[in-house]
């Protein structure tokens, strides 16, 4: 069965729009822990999403 309960964060209708707090802070707390900078440019909500999802991916939080 389809699952039809995720879009990709490029199809999401607020995607365009400013990365929450909620992302914000969850990105630097990712970069902390994995030693690198935080992004230095304002992102879209979809692009914090992408990159939450790499960044928890290359540092094994999603097994």
């Amino acid at each position: 069965m389809a699952d039809n309960t995720r879009k990709e964060p490029k199809d999401w209708v607020s995607g365009g729009d400013p990365m929450t707090g909620a992302q914000e802070s969850y990105l630097k707390t990712l970069a902390e822990q994995a030693h690198v900078k935080p992004p230095e440019r304002e992102l879209t909500k979809a692009e914090a999403s992408e990159l939450i999802d790499k960044m928890r991916q290359e540092a094994g939080l999603d097994e």
